[in-house]
């Protein structure tokens, strides 16, 4: 293989392979969600500082990219497709996924892992585990490894809690539906099992790229439909009130997608002090949002919207499920 091939949502995971592929000598090619791209120029120029080359999605270069030129913020979905079609016709390139499939969530649980050690080094145990999901990998990553770790304790302890935090205009594990569905908005992936807005449903463009994703990862729906996990949706602006708390008081500036595990982190903490209880909170900070000051801007200027989820547009893209998929009521 000379060359791999990707998606990127806020810039990321584009960023990190992007990276990746100058230490091996290999090429990068980049389809950047169109919204995140116009919103985050930024994170385009890093990657190409890296000497990746990337596209704005929906591009012209592929048949998944035309077919959706009338949805020009683009989405994870249409990203996916672009960059798996470009794989699928280059015998020296193949296709690297950042989310949503299982192996990808299982390389990321080093970060549990590690916070495992961590609390152990603080002499704590913590009472809720919290980050954000788009795809899943990020959640899991810091998850799985304590999920694991309860499961395996008998009697299973009622703490800690999981708790999958999600944009409200992209609410995948809150308001959408069980099924078989493609990871990709033009159906060249393989069918998942997860919860589903459709894979035609292109989020509004909210500044969390990252989080505008139809699906989630399979294992990680599973476990929502087990009852193992809790999932929550915050609007925007209020995810950017929690990322103002945070960055006066920690002088780290997160990103609009771990702004969503900060809110929930605040509202666990006041929910607790309401109790009178003490409560440790775990949280994920997947990202600095040093590259999405644009955003901070408007919130700070007031301007900052708070995009609607359209049901309608939703049941119009649950109705193109695939036919035929098993059942998982």
């Amino acid at each position: 293989m000379k060359k791999l091939t990707t998606e990127t949502g806020a810039g990321q995971w584009g960023s990190s392979l992007a990276f990746a592929c100058s230490l091996f000598g290999l090429e990068c090619e980049v389809f950047m969600v169109g919204s995140s791209y116009d919103q985050k120029p930024y994170r385009r120029s890093m990657m190409q500082t890296w000497g990746a080359t990337v596209h704005r999605s929906p591009s012209t270069l592929t048949q998944s990219g035309q077919a959706n030129a009338d949805h020009p913020t683009g989405s994870l979905g249409i990203a996916i497709s672009e960059a798996v079609e470009v794989a699928a016709q280059d015998p020296e390139a193949n296709y690297a996924l950042g989310s949503v499939l299982n192996h990808v969530l299982l390389h990321q649980t080093i970060i549990g892992q590690e916070t495992i050690a961590q609390m152990e080094m603080a002499g704590e145990e913590p009472d809720v585990v919290i980050g954000c999901v788009g795809g899943g990998s990020n959640f899991a990553g810091l998850a799985f490894p304590w999920m694991r770790r309860k499961m395996r304790m008998n009697p299973s302890p009622p703490t800690p809690r999981f708790l999958a935090v999600e944009p409200a205009a992209c609410p995948t594990l809150t308001k959408g539906v069980y099924a078989y569905d493609f990871g990709d908005t033009a159906g060249l992936t393989p069918l998942m099992p997860m919860y589903t807005l459709g894979h035609g449903f292109v989020p509004p463009p909210v500044h969390a790229g990252g989080l505008r994703y139809h699906g989630d990862a399979p294992m990680v729906c599973a476990l929502l439909k087990a009852g193992m996990l809790e999932a929550r949706a915050y609007r925007q602006n209020e995810t950017f009130a929690a990322a103002l708390d945070f960055a006066r008081h920690e002088g780290i500036i997160p990103a609009p997608e771990p702004a969503h595990a900060i809110r929930a982190a605040i509202d666990e903490a006041l929910a607790a002090k309401e109790a009178g209880e003490p409560r440790v909170i775990l949280f994920g900070l997947c990202g600095h949002g040093n590259f999405d000051l644009a955003a901070y801007d408007a919130y700070l200027a007031g301007t900052l919207e708070d995009p609607e989820f359209s049901e309608a547009d939703r049941d119009v893209a649950l109705a193109q499920l695939p036919e035929g998929a098993p059942s998982v009521a």
